[in-house]
């Protein structure tokens, strides 16, 4: 019975999730330089430490994600663009099928109620929404390493010797490694507080901690990858707080979910009996709060890091949710009528939609590079950073681009906040175009300097799209241009293409 109760609820869960994973409308900006990193190692033998892609100054290429970006792109060349949507599918039921592990270590047996993740599902789509993203494997293997965790607090030790291996391996996938070390670190005081055993935490720490150093740049990468999780991100939206201006009206699902779970935890916390304030206080799982309290700090400041807190949540939520409606009697039908909706539900949605690769011509300036590319338009490419790598993958070499969203890893301070005057026509706006001349630009027509480029006496629009044009200068402009193709399928077949190639090394 309990074999069959398994496969219903990973069957459903697994379905569920896929269909979830087949809304995207279109890939990652930042997921062209993955694959450029993962080609520079598959096909070119080695690393990429100095970007090649861009005509501004550039410093040592210092890829967090360089593993990502070689799962990535042996995906795509063995197995084709498809699996990359399966890839996301796996890594994202990794966590959940993890949770459910979790679950129940901590429950005993009852991990299969299908309605409680439900929720945290639902809060990761909007946040997952994109295939396939570098931070997913860090958010899986956060999600391992607090079943090591969970494992060493009912003195099951041994698990905790894979965690220096999977720090190294953590740590050349992405740079959300430090989420990793701040876990275990998190289990050591709450241990000390929880006055359990804590030692062991210390040490897996320390060895871990030198561990960082395996990787292709050494020591130097240890001070970036320090800089690049502690530096403001002011001009990227998902680095914004859930409850900023472009956020407030978004995100209700996780809205609605981390409520949820602040008012569960808070019945909790105001039904543990005891005598007095200090019996209260050594009744408290103190490992458990600090992680919940941080991961949802993190989730409140940073959209991007709100996955921490939905699945620590999920798994330290779901025994007091179910502890609290203890006394409510459901009929015994319910999981019948529960998993027949869900399962038929979710059919019906993947029979009625187009399952493809998805391309968004309004997200990316699809037709436009093409324009650029047929008609051997040459030179230097100013486009918005998002769209740098997505241009460099299809016109390189032919085109060199401003920047991308490599930021961190590739540019000098300085770039986006220049790049954000030009696009907002804030003062010495043309700044850009007197450091960093630009030969062709690509611009969004919702930005205040498409219209500023409109009215210039320097430069011309050439082509325009529904949401993006291109610019050159008017001294440049040549007759006859040819126009893209309006054959939807055309760019799905070839959106992947690319002139970039690689020798291998000998």
């Amino acid at each position: 019975m309990d074999m069959w109760k398994s496969i219903v609820f990973y069957g459903t869960l697994l379905l569920l999730i896929f269909a979830i994973c087949t809304n995207a409308s279109y890939y990652d900006f930042d997921l062209w330089a993955r694959l450029i990193a993962g080609m520079g190692v598959i096909d070119g033998g080695g690393v990429l430490k100095a970007d090649f892609l861009s005509y501004t100054p550039v410093h040592t290429w210092y890829d967090h994600e360089w593993g990502s970006g070689v799962v990535f792109y042996a995906f795509l060349k063995y197995f084709g663009p498809y699996s990359l949507i399966i890839l996301q599918w796996l890594l994202y039921s990794g966590i959940f099928f993890v949770i459910s592990k979790i679950i129940k270590l901590r429950t005993g047996s009852n991990a299969y109620n299908i309605i409680f993740y439900i929720f945290p599902i639902i809060a990761l789509a909007e946040n997952f929404n994109n295939p396939v993203r570098c931070h997913l494997f860090s958010f899986l293997l956060f999600t391992i390493f607090i079943y090591i965790l969970e494992l060493a607090r009912k003195n099951i030790n041994k698990p905790l010797f894979l965690i220096p291996p999977l720090i190294i391996l953590w740590n050349n996938l992405h740079g959300g490694v430090v989420s990793g070390l701040g876990l275990i670190f998190i289990y050591f005081v709450g241990e000390i507080l929880n006055k359990k055993t804590f030692k062991k935490y210390l040490i897996t720490l320390l060895t871990s901690i030198p561990l960082l150093l395996i990787n292709p740049w050494g020591y130097d990468y240890i001070k970036f990858l320090l800089m690049a999780n502690t530096m403001p991100r002011p001009d990227v939206a998902e680095w914004w707080g859930i409850f900023s201006k472009i956020h407030m009206f978004r995100l209700i699902p996780f809205k609605l979910f981390m409520f949820a779970i602040i008012a569960i935890e808070s019945v909790k916390l105001v039904r543990t009996k005891a005598a007095n304030i200090s019996e209260w206080y050594n009744k408290l799982d103190k490992s458990k709060y600090i992680l919940l309290l941080t991961t949802l700090y993190l989730a409140v400041t940073k959209v991007k890091l709100l996955p921490f807190f939905v699945i620590t949540a999920t798994i330290f939520g779901y025994e007091d949710f179910y502890n609290l409606i203890s006394n409510v009697k459901l009929p015994a039908w319910k999981n019948k009528v529960l998993y027949t909706v869900l399962i038929t539900m979710t059919l019906f949605s993947l029979c009625v939609k187009n399952i493809s690769i998805p391309l968004n011509m309004e997200a990316y300036p699809v037709k436009e590079v093409e324009f650029v590319k047929i008609n051997n338009i040459k030179g230097k490419l100013l486009t918005n950073f998002g769209l740098g790598s997505y241009a460099a993958y299809k016109l390189y070499p032919n085109n060199l681009i401003f920047m991308d969203g490599r930021y961190e890893e590739v540019y000098y301070e300085g770039m986006v906040p220049l790049l954000k005057k030009f696009y907002l026509v804030l003062p010495y706006w043309q700044e850009i175009l007197d450091k960093y001349p630009p030969d062709v630009m690509i611009i969004e027509n919702d930005y205040p300097v498409y219209d500023a480029l409109k009215k210039s006496k320097t430069w011309t629009s050439i082509y325009e799209g529904k949401r993006f044009g291109v610019f050159v200068e008017k001294e440049n402009v040549r007759k006859n241009y040819k126009k893209p193709s309006d054959d939807t399928k055309y760019y799905k077949d070839t959106l992947f293409g690319t002139d970039i190639k690689f020798k291998k090394r000998v």
